[in-house]
């Protein structure tokens, strides 16, 4: 793999991470588009880039953070409830993932429909992700409500689904505002792809170094996380004033127009 080429999906990775619009879609069809094929090194590679894009959390979330781990550590309360939170909200997914994760088939036909059936998802539910909708804030996060945004999270095992649009109606519709689900859907993708890169990295690293260079990892990486940055921010200001109905429509259009192109290639 080429730099330019490492640069071109670190940015696709970073950019679309956040969004609820399926970062694991568009890599899969930005792979597709640069003719490489999946397999253990892509898939190995794809795990570099996502560890790199999460990570921008940190940047956009310092002071949450710092207070999940001081609860951690016993010298937060609010902190405390944070990180019990996130825990409880992570399980789901880290029992699936153990279980089927390796048994879940990745193709763009799938994810295509994936893309059409969760902008028509996001349609229905439109109006309860806008901001005047009102909701709880994120202090005020049952573990009941955080255990209901896990197993929401577990619909993103699906390819094309996104992680986020996952977590984002999870948490709308156990009561957060929009604005307090979309935080603690980046918080819990901190702890949920960290892991998850952590654990599928160890078992990879032996075709992750024989395939690629320190420097093109390093690439994808950097790409991702500055990217990722980026994109976190500008969604958080955007959700401020509008609803996510702009995604919606994108996945909606993006499923019906790589559908019909597998169709005419076919």
């Amino acid at each position: 793999m080429s730099f330019l080429e490492a640069l071109f999906l670190g940015l696709v990775e970073g950019f679309t991470e956040f969004l609820p619009i399926s970062s694991t879609g568009h890599l899969l069809l930005a792979q597709r588009s640069l003719g490489i094929e999946r397999g253990d090194a892509s898939d190995a590679w794809a795990i570099v880039m996502q560890a790199g894009a999460i990570v921008a959390v940190l940047a956009l979330y310092p002071a949450r953070c710092k207070q999940a781990l001081a609860g951690i550590l016993g010298r937060d309360e609010e902190g405390r409830a944070l990180s019990v939170n996130l825990m409880v909200a992570f399980i789901p997914a880290a029992i699936l993932g153990l279980l089927a994760g390796d048994f879940i088939p990745v193709d763009l036909g799938p994810v295509a429909w994936a893309w059409l059936g969760g902008g028509v998802g996001m349609l229905v539910f439109a109006r309860k992700m806008r901001p005047e909708a009102g909701g709880r804030d994120l202090k005020l996060l049952s573990l009941s409500g955080a255990l209901g945004v896990g197993v929401f999270q577990c619909a993103a095992f699906l390819p094309g689904t996104s992680r986020s649009l996952a977590t984002i109606l999870g948490g709308v519709l156990v009561g957060l505002s929009i604005a307090a689900a979309v935080e603690f859907s980046f918080l819990l993708g901190l702890v949920t792809v960290l892991a998850a890169s952590l654990y599928k990295g160890w078992g990879a690293h032996e075709v992750l170094f024989s395939e690629y260079s320190i420097g093109v990892m390093l690439t994808g990486a950097v790409a991702a996380f500055l990217s990722a940055a980026l994109t976190m921010r500008w969604l958080v200001s955007w959700i401020q004033t509008r609803g996510l109905e702009a995604f919606a429509w994108y996945r909606v259009t993006l499923g019906v127009a790589v559908l019909a192109w597998m169709e005419g290639s076919s």
